[in-house]
Order: structure tokens, then C-alpha cells, then sequence
């Protein structure tokens, strides 16, 4: 849907590896090279060790969001010294192993599934025991909702378990 929001969930290959928090300068830096080529808003986004989660706002003619995380994706893997195990069918397409080939995408419906969505993001390193409080992470754009007066610095603690499908 043109101007969409849409909510992402984006692995790495390695589901053990570290490669983006350990690489994040360059995940951002990559992520803001794509933002000024294909502009888009993020609503929020999580990084952790090895997936990440994001909420993408496109221009109201847009709907390409395909081609921002192949950029993001290729931009990332180009930064990253070649290492890692990459299978014969990745070989023969000329791809890294970085990264899980799909994603999951969601368009978000209305204000009560954006909400979800956030809470999923920023409970997200909670949930997998990354630290206690969603405070604690510094890859999350909880921080800026904790700075513009959105979120409470101590959201999340009495929470005990959220998930993006609304299950607490």
C-alpha cells in the first residue's frame, strides 16, 4: 500500500551471531544512506545481536520497500569482512551469508496495531533477557520516545511478557 506503514522483522543468517550490534555504525550508517536515496520514516526500530525489528513509514507514492532493505542488506554486507559460511546456492547467486534471504512484513492496520507494534520493539530485548529494562538497550528508538515525553523511562518493567500479536 503506497504511503504504508509497515512493521519488519530482519535476521541474519546465523541466528548466533552478533554482526549487528558489533557492526552497529555501519547497519546505521548504510540505513541512513538508503533513507536519503529512498526516503522513509522510522517509527521505531530494535537491533539486536542478530534480528532486528523496524516500523517504516513510506511516502505517500511509495511502496518499494523491497528495495530499501536489499540496499540496507547489500550495504551492511559489503562493510562486513568475508568470513562467514556461504552455502553453494548463495555462491552461485553471488550472495553473502549474512543475512536470511526473506522478511517478515506486516501493514500495520490502525492505531491499536501501531501501538502493539512499538511495545513489540521496545519489550523486545527485554523478552529475549538482553537486560532487565527496555531502558538498558541502547539499539532501540525507545530512547527518543523517552526524550520526546511518549514513553516513561521505566515503561516495561511491570510488564511481563508482549508480543506483536497482542499477547501479554
Amino acid at each position: 500500500m503506497a504511503g504504508g506503514t509497515y512493521f519488519f522483522t530482519v535476521n541474519l543468517a546465523n541466528r548466533e551471531s552478533d554482526l549487528l550490534t558489533r557492526h552497529i555504525e555501519h547497519l546505521r550508517e548504510v540505513v541512513n544512506k538508503v533513507k536519503q536515496a529512498h526516503p522513509f520514516v522510522i517509527e521505531a526500530m530494535v537491533v539486536l545481536p542478530e534480528h532486528l525489528h523496524a516500523i517504516w513509514r513510506l511516502p505517500s507514492d511509495d511502496v518499494a520497500y523491497p528495495i530499501r532493505w536489499s540496499l540496507i542488506k547489500a550495504g551492511f554486507s559489503r562493510r562486513i569482512e568475508k568470513n562467514e559460511h556461504i552455502r553453494a546456492s548463495r555462491v552461485a547467486k553471488r550472495e553473502r551469508g549474512i543475512w536470511q534471504r526473506r522478511y517478515w512484513e506486516h501493514c500495520i492496520r490502525d492505531e491499536g496495531d501501531f501501538e502493539r507494534h512499538v511495545d513489540y520493539i521496545h519489550y523486545n530485548p527485554v523478552k529475549h533477557g538482553y537486560v532487565s529494562h527496555a531502558v538498558d538497550w541502547p539499539f532501540s528508538t525507545f530512547h527518543q520516545y523517552v526524550e520526546r515525553g511518549i514513553l516513561p523511562s521505566d515503561w516495561g518493567d511491570s510488564m511481563v511478557r508482549i508480543s506483536a500479536g497482542g499477547e501479554r
